[in-house]
């Protein structure tokens, strides 16, 4: 080992050896994730500069970051909290709502007071097992009924400003080598939500798995590699070396990725809809590949102006389903206890029904965290519709920044240098 470091060994193998050298116990060895079965002799240069550093961290003495994961859902368009958490035995519930307010007979309770959505039902085993968690009345200082900035204020936690950086793009900021890792998160959607935004960090974004096949099955794209590969090596000192490199990155992280998933069947049954598709995704990322961390998944269709039971029914039935199939999966995969699922929405409805036999834009509603290590259970006191704010909504009883602190903690990250200020994680995690 020793001879091939000094003929010019592949960084990778550099690693192991200075991991030899200051004489590490096998199972740090292992950590790390350093074994050239694990990297292979062929790593594309950012998975073996992850390596490296790894490797630097422990030879300090230092630790390597947790090996949590966080799986966001975002439910799009403003879901209604008190149809999805349901005040069963409050009588104001059912005078604001004499068309939508579910029937006490089809509650699924979860204590005297509160139910689930009868939709909701596959997620009592969750509940039961104390894998979900359910924070109440959660929202921000001064609500807005626009998604738009709503939704930016959620993925910003920015309530005051204007943000051009997401709360997680921001966390990756932090991390020295989230630049360095371009699988570090990766967002199932058509456009990167801005939640990921963030000043050196890149993160891939693309709608399906079986898209990020099409994109890499192009037969240009070994030429591509070479060339751009080509170009660095002649350090052509230009503007557009770092637009190189950066592109050469980018497209090795792809074949990466589709390497790692080609192979991988699912192990639970999944629906044939958006949530079953992104959370199946989502597991196989955590499956297949160790260094990604962050996923991002959105769902559109809950803006329930008109007509809402039918759509409301739907949509929880298929949420509620492919949350079960993919904590199955997880238990299976043994990663339940590593992973969270945190699922929002930028805000909840109206607590009267309007005209249309919908809701329309409100403010404070209920979040859920889902996983091995959460403290399951409902948190915080029920909706609250005698003290209602003087927009006749429901008022905050939770910053979600305090759930965002909570979760940002559980990655092993600084809450205050994300958020800006202290705000004090939940006892939940």
């Amino acid at each position: 080992m020793q001879e091939r470091k000094q003929q010019g060994a592949p960084l990778c193998e550099r690693a192991a050896g200075e991991f030899w050298a200051a004489e590490m116990s096998r199972r740090q060895f292992l950590r790390a994730g350093l074994t050239l079965v694990a990297v292979g002799l062929a790593a594309p240069p950012w998975l073996a500069h992850i390596a490296h550093a790894d490797a630097q961290r422990l030879r300090k003495g230092e630790q390597l970051p947790n090996d949590h994961i966080l799986v966001v859902l975002q439910l799009t368009g403003g879901n209604d909290g008190l149809n999805t958490i349901v005040p069963y035995r409050d009588e104001l519930y059912y005078r604001a709502r004499p068309t939508l307010a579910i029937p006490e007979s089809q509650v699924v309770p979860l204590d005297e007071r509160l139910g689930l959505h009868p939709a909701l039902e596959p997620l009592k085993a969750l509940y039961d097992q104390r894998a979900l968690a359910i924070l109440q009345n959660v929202g921000y200082p001064n609500p807005n009924r626009s998604h738009f900035r709503s939704m930016e204020i959620w993925q910003t936690a920015d309530p005051d400003g204007y943000s051009r950086y997401g709360w997680l793009g921001k966390y990756l900021d932090t991390l020295t080598d989230a630049a360095a890792n371009p699988v570090m998160a990766i967002s199932f959607t058509q456009e990167l939500p801005l939640a990921l935004h963030s000043k050196r960090a890149q993160v891939p974004c693309f709608a399906s798995l079986a898209d990020l096949q099409m994109m890499t099955r192009d037969p240009e794209l070994e030429n591509t590699l070479k060339s751009l590969a080509e170009a660095d090596e002649r350090k052509m000192d230009s503007p557009a070396t770092v637009v190189r490199q950066s592109t050469r990155t980018a497209l090795q992280a792809m074949e990466y990725l589709r390497e790692r998933v080609r192979g991988y069947q699912s192990q639970a049954q999944y629906g044939n809809d958006p949530f079953a598709r992104g959370l199946q995704q989502a597991a196989q990322m955590i499956a297949t590949a160790p260094h990604t961390r962050v996923l991002y998944v959105s769902v559109n269709g809950f803006d329930t102006h008109a007509g809402q039971a039918t759509t409301h029914q739907r949509l929880l039935s298929q949420f509620a389903g492919a949350v079960r199939a993919f904590y199955s999966e997880l238990q299976t995969l043994g990663k339940a206890d590593k992973t969270l699922l945190m699922v929002f929405s930028e805000f909840g409805r109206r607590v009267n029904e309007n005209g249309s036999m919908g809701t329309d834009h409100g403010a404070a509603a209920p979040m859920f965290l889902i996983g091995g290590r959460v403290k399951g259970g409902l948190h915080g006191d029920p909706p609250d519709l005698r003290g209602l704010d003087g927009n006749n909504d429901l008022r905050m009883q939770l910053d979600f920044r305090r759930v965002y602190a909570t979760v940002l903690e559980w990655l092993g990250g600084d809450p205050e240098a994300v958020l800006g200020k202290g705000f004090a994680p939940i006892p939940v995690v």
